[in-house]
């Protein structure tokens, strides 16, 4: 388990984050390994993250404890997360990534990757209010 946190990107722009929440399916360990492996850098697919970086977002990141997952998106201060989503599943191997993955998530295996991640709500922060 990582103790030292992750190094965090700089924007030369003004940004906003997003975080969503989804678990896996099951707790057996050949599950979540072959998830983990899905998003390894061998393994994850080179359009997918294209098709990330087109819409505008700037990171991605997707962190586990046991069956939760955690995204959280960076992308610029006028992103418009609807929008992009939408554009987001028009992308090329985007609904066969989701198909793929589905396999592992406890939802509907003909969600999308917006119907699967669920919205988190900030609660706490300590920054200076802008």
């Amino acid at each position: 388990m990582e103790t030292n946190g992750y190094p965090a990107k700089h924007y030369d722009q003004p940004t906003k984050r997003y975080v969503q929440t989804m678990d896996l399916k099951s707790d057996d360990n050949e599950i979540i390994r072959r998830y983990r492996e899905a998003h390894d850098k061998e393994h994850f697919w080179t359009e997918i993250g294209r098709g990330i970086k087109a819409v505008g977002i700037l990171e991605m990141e997707v962190y586990i404890q046991g069956t939760r997952l955690v995204m959280i998106v960076d992308a610029p201060a006028d992103f418009d997360w609807n929008s992009a989503m939408s554009r987001l599943a028009t992308m090329p191997r985007q609904a066969e990534w989701e198909a793929h993955v589905a396999q592992f998530q406890s939802c509907d295996d003909n969600a999308t990757s917006d119907q699967k991640w669920q919205m988190m709500e900030r609660i706490f922060h300590i920054y200076d209010e802008q």
